[in-house]
């Protein structure tokens, strides 16, 4: 891998992660010029709030290998953020992972790019038994078998200011009654959005991080039920969980899959969140030279009490 740091390209820059992304490499020193992917005039519109100097937009199908080569010029590491833990009537496993990444392999390998970092979910394995899980798996397979090189971060749920995951925790810590799906039973280990964002960055700057999978997990493993407790002492408050059978919220969700266009869940979407994450991050921290946030820090900047709770 050469010396040489151009244009990042970044897949998905839309989502909070993204747009958190696109700020970091502005800010960076020396600062980046990115260009950020989006599928959408009105996601156009959301990183163009956000952005900050030196970032430019385009629209375009991320399954496009053409046109991803076209945008790839002139860069020299590309970021893929994109990836879906539903399915929908407009949007599939194998089309929103495995085909975006295979798109994304040609057109890195066209453009002669030194690295793509791949954002992956931990658990994720082509043999996995839930279709979520596996299809990022076969993503992942397909990018690191390309020529162009490639790493690959496995995360867990993600906690950053203002996303959806940090929102949920909070009204979850603030209410009176909490349904959990197996009463919290299932382990989470969350990871600060700030340190997944540093972890990016390394793999746009960092020698020696070529054809790797890593796992990248917060410091603490916990029970959900735990997690939400800790959250809920920030807030001076004891939520009563309300214990949610998984099989019966299963069942339903395979119902709704077979029943609705665009179910609000699924059986594959309630498996990746039922998945329990017990990993040890430290090998893949010295790799990255990444120090992690405290999980009570990590709460403390997201779902602490605001001004607006007075």
């Amino acid at each position: 891998m050469s010396d040489r740091l151009g244009r990042v390209l970044v897949t998905g820059a839309n989502g909070h992660l993204g747009r958190r992304l696109l700020v970091a490499l502005s800010g960076a020193q020396p600062p980046r010029e990115t260009r950020a992917l989006v599928r959408s005039e009105r996601a156009a519109r959301q990183v163009a709030a956000a952005a900050a100097a030196g970032v430019e937009t385009v629209v375009l199908d991320y399954a496009d290998a053409a046109a991803l080569g076209r945008a790839a010029e002139g860069c020299t590491h590309a970021v893929h953020l994109v990836g879906i833990l539903k399915e929908s009537s407009t949007s599939r496993y194998p089309q929103a992972h495995e085909e975006t990444a295979r798109a994304l392999a040609r057109a890195a390998e066209s453009r002669g790019l030194q690295r793509i970092v791949y954002l992956s979910i931990l658990g994720s394995h082509p043999d996995a038994r839930n279709a979520c899980l596996a299809s990022k798996g076969r993503a992942e397979a397909i990018l690191l078998e390309a020529k162009t090189p490639a790493l690959v971060l496995r995360v867990p749920m993600v906690l950053g200011e203002g996303d959806l995951a940090s929102r949920a925790l909070r009204r979850q810590a603030r209410s009176t009654l909490a349904p959990l799906l197996r009463g919290g039973a299932s382990r989470e280990q969350p990871i600060y959005a700030g340190d997944v964002v540093e972890a990016i960055l390394a793999g746009v700057t960092k020698p020696d991080l070529d054809d790797l999978a890593l796992d990248l997990a917060g410091p603490e493993s916990l029970s959900r039920r735990a997690l939400l407790e800790r959250a809920a002492r920030l807030h001076g408050s004891r939520p009563r969980v309300i214990p949610v059978p998984l099989s019966a919220n299963l069942a339903l969700a395979w119902l709704l899959e077979r029943v609705l266009p665009d179910p609000p869940v699924t059986p594959a979407m309630l498996g990746v969140l039922d998945h329990d994450d017990v990993v040890d991050p430290s090998a893949a921290c010295r790799r990255l030279a990444l120090e992690l946030t405290p999980l009570d820090e990590t709460l403390r900047r997201c779902v602490a009490p605001t001004q607006a709770d007075a």
